[in-house]
C-alpha cells in the first residue's frame, strides 16, 4: 500500500509535469493553460450535477427504507473525481471524468469489488482502529 502512495504523490504529478510540457510546446502556453482551466470548471460542473442525482437517489432510497450502499460509493467516487479534475493535468483529467461517468463508475465499481473479495480471501485486508494500547479502552479526561 505504501508503495502506491509513493507512486501516487511522486511519480504521477513528474509524469503530469512532463506531459503538460510536451504538450504545451506543440499547442503553446495559451492553448494549454485553456484546457487546463476548461477541464477544471467542466469538471466541477459535472461534478455537481452528478452529486445531485446521487444525492436525489439516496433520499429516494431513505424513504424507502433501503441503505443506499451504492450511491454512497457513487457520491465518494463523484467527490474523488471533481477533486482530481481541479488538480491540473491530462492524466488525473481522464480518471477524474471517467469518475464522473455512471457507466464508468459502475465498471470501476464491480473492478474494486472483485479486488476487495479477493483481498478478504487472501486476508490481506488492513483495519485501522483508534486505540494505541493493548489494553484497548480511552482514557477519561476531567475538564
Amino acid at each position: 500500500m505504501f508503495v502506491y502512495l509513493v507512486l501516487l504523490f511522486t511519480i504521477l504529478p513528474a509524469v503530469e509535469l512532463a506531459l503538460l510540457i510536451k504538450i504545451g510546446s506543440n499547442i503553446g502556453l495559451g492553448n494549454t493553460l485553456f484546457i487546463i482551466i476548461f477541464t477544471g470548471v467542466l469538471g466541477a460542473y459535472l461534478a455537481r450535477l452528478q452529486g445531485f442525482l446521487v444525492l436525489k437517489k439516496i433520499q429516494n432510497d431513505l424513504n424507502r427504507g433501503v441503505m443506499p450502499n451504492d450511491q454512497l460509493i457513487d457520491g465518494l467516487m463523484i467527490l474523488v473525481g471533481g477533486v482530481v479534475l481541479l488538480t491540473p493535468g491530462f492524466i488525473t483529467d481522464t480518471i477524474g471524468f471517467l469518475l464522473l461517468i455512471p457507466w464508468a463508475r459502475a465498471l470501476i465499481k464491480k473492478w474494486s469489488r472483485k479486488k476487495f473479495e479477493e483481498m478478504i480471501a487472501r486476508e490481506q485486508i488492513v483495519t485501522f482502529t483508534p486505540f494505541n494500547r493493548a489494553d484497548n479502552h480511552y482514557d477519561d479526561i476531567d475538564i
